[in-house]
């Protein structure tokens, strides 16, 4: 379970696809959408203000649960609105080819840690961890790589068997490539809440805020069988730079990721 648990990344999110004005490393979290009617738990309202970001452990990083091909969403459960809704979000992520920024994480224990994404379509997505974190997460599109500079360590997943595999995809339509359980709106949020369940792990959340005037990615919650929650929020989007490509190299060999 611990090895399974530590795939949960991202977002993403990835990482994540919007466009959005440039906002600062250090305003709290926005407050997550309400409590949709399927009882997910939302996601903590800000982040904690004095604490020093921590190095997090390798269970907490977002979009690292071990999704697997789960169920097709029933797209008739949905209301006519609820369907354009996804429908629009659909075209929207399917839209933005690349993007790069910065995000602040918060795992199941408060800690807050901080970096910055790079994200190049289709399948590849690098979050690099702010100092004193080690840490470099990694999708070439076949494997995402989960890298510790300080104990040379590396832990690799098929893209396919996380949630990335929908967010990298050239496109997506959530109504039928995702298990969706949930569509809610309010005047500040719209909130999508994907599931799949694998025997002998149980049940993972991915649970998407996007702002309801535009449907900006503002923030995602990854929910582990144990009911622990890692919660990510997107800053300082540019959906017009490039990455450089060496981001996102994969050393197998070494246990090592390009470009460091």
């Amino acid at each position: 379970m611990a090895r399974w648990n530590s795939v949960i990344l991202a977002a993403t999110v990835c990482a994540a696809w919007a466009v959005s004005p440039a906002v600062a490393e250090n305003i709290p979290l926005p407050t997550p959408a309400p409590l949709p009617k399927t009882g997910v738990a939302p996601p903590p309202g800000s982040a904690p203000t004095e604490a020093a970001p921590r190095t997090p452990s390798t269970s907490f990083f977002p979009f690292t649960l071990p999704f697997g091909k789960g169920l097709p969403s029933e797209a008739s459960k949905f209301d006519a609105k609820q369907q354009n809704l996804l429908d629009r979000i659909s075209l929207y992520l399917s839209s933005v080819q690349t993007l790069v920024g910065t995000f602040v994480q918060i795992g199941p224990d408060g800690a807050r840690t901080t970096g910055n994404f790079y994200v190049l379509k289709p399948g590849k997505v690098r979050f690099a961890y702010n100092p004193p974190s080690p840490i470099d997460v990694v999708s070439d599109g076949s494997y995402v790589a989960v890298h510790n500079r300080d104990l040379e360590t590396q832990d690799m997943w098929r893209l396919s068997q996380t949630p990335l595999r929908y967010l990298l995809a050239d496109h997506i339509d959530l109504a039928h490539d995702t298990d969706v359980v949930s569509v809610s709106t309010d005047d500040k949020y719209v909130t999508v809440v994907i599931e799949e369940t694998q025997i002998m792990l149980g049940t993972s959340r991915l649970m998407i805020l996007f702002d309801a005037k535009d449907l900006t990615l503002r923030q995602w919650t990854v929910t582990d069988p144990q009911g622990l929650n890692t919660t990510v929020a997107l800053f300082n989007l540019d959906p017009t730079k490039k990455p450089d490509p060496n981001y996102f190299i994969i050393n197998y060999q070494n246990g090592g990721i390009g470009n460091q």
